[in-house]
């Protein structure tokens, strides 16, 4: 029986085929190693507050001089349906995770959608910059610490974001934690971009 990398008990062989073919693209990448156990405190994260449960399969570590990120095999479960007709539903999923030189208080960054901007109309909420029309103009950015954020995300920070691979992304930030990922079923390529990213951060430290 081979032996992964990941808690395989209970995964159908899709997924376990899926976390394999990820795992391997990673290593080939970057100089990535397995943690061991580390709890990474997801349940801070809005980006899982409608989750029943958030489940780390797998968490693995981007070894580098300057700072070290993280990839992170996740097991969600969540209900879906109305009342009287609900199920339970688990997905499983890849986000990246690394830790940030600056607090930058609570932040959600994604790409802006005409919603958003209709939004922001009526109430402006979103955090802009003004010497960044690009980035302020593709990403809506929401903070809690204007001060806090806007010096967080220098120049380096945002065209790191810009440079992203994907569309489908969201990012979280809560004071010196960043996540980042998206609620598509596991894909190796979205993966590696993801760990671009958070290599990318890490080394700004």
């Amino acid at each position: 029986m081979e032996n992964y990398p990941f808690d395989t008990a209970g995964l159908t062989t899709e997924t376990i085929d899926r976390y394999n073919e990820t795992y391997k693209a990673l290593k080939v990448e970057f100089n990535i190693l397995p943690t061991g156990h580390i709890d990474f405190n997801l349940e801070q994260f809005e980006v899982f507050r409608n989750c029943l449960s958030v489940n780390l399969r797998g968490s693995f570590v981007i070894k580098q001089d300057c700072g070290d990120s993280y990839i992170l095999f996740v097991e969600v479960h969540y209900k879906i349906g109305e009342t009287r007709e609900v199920s339970n539903h688990q997905e499983y999923q890849v986000w990246g995770l690394t830790y940030l030189k600056n607090n930058f208080g609570r932040a959600i960054i994604r790409r802006e959608t005409l919603t958003d901007k209709l939004f922001e109309l009526l109430h402006p909420l979103e955090l802009d910059f003004k010497e960044d029309k690009a980035f302020s103009n593709t990403f809506y950015v929401v903070v809690n610490d204007h001060a806090k954020a806007s010096t967080g995300m220098d120049r380096n920070f945002r065209n790191a974001v810009m440079d992203i691979r994907d569309n489908d992304f969201m990012i979280e930030v809560v004071d010196h934690t960043l996540i980042i990922g998206n609620y598509d079923p596991i894909i190796a390529e979205k993966s590696t971009h993801l760990a671009e990213f958070v290599e990318r951060i890490a080394s700004l430290c």
